[in-house]
């Protein structure tokens, strides 16, 4: 489960209990194709998270995150619940925005830089009754 403290165009803090981890993430704004972005992400206790999330601005992205190793490279893949029902993302971290990487059949169209897939746009504007494509 996450949600937002601070969610602007600019930059975003995030509060995420992850089993028996929490985090906080500071996040600014993406460059001009969506690829890259400055990112602070740091492990808190469970205690603080649950306090955190009471100031969170209203909504919560609830998801399970799983890792497909393909290739040698490991997709996260996101499978969303509640508001944001039905969507599923992969996600690929790679050394460099221009680096070719294999793409499994499974894998659907790209969605980098599309803001309607990012989980602080999700939270406000939810996939479930959308006109996502």
């Amino acid at each position: 489960m996450q949600a937002y403290l601070c969610n602007t165009p600019e930059k975003n803090v995030r509060v995420r209990v992850k089993g028996e981890k929490a985090y906080i993430t500071i996040k600014g704004p993406s460059n001009k194709n969506g690829f890259s972005r400055c990112e602070f992400e740091y492990e808190i206790p469970v205690a603080d998270a649950e306090e955190m999330l009471k100031l969170c601005e209203l909504g919560f992205i609830e998801k399970v995150r799983h890792y497909v190793v393909y290739e040698n490279y490991t997709f996260e893949i996101d499978v969303f619940y509640g508001a944001n029902e039905g969507l599923v993302l992969a996600e690929l971290e790679l050394e460099d925005e221009s680096q070719d990487f294999p793409r499994p059949d499974w894998l659907g169209k790209e969605v980098t830089g599309d803001v309607r897939y990012y989980n602080a746009y999700l939270i406000r504007h939810p996939f479930k009754g959308s006109n996502h494509s």
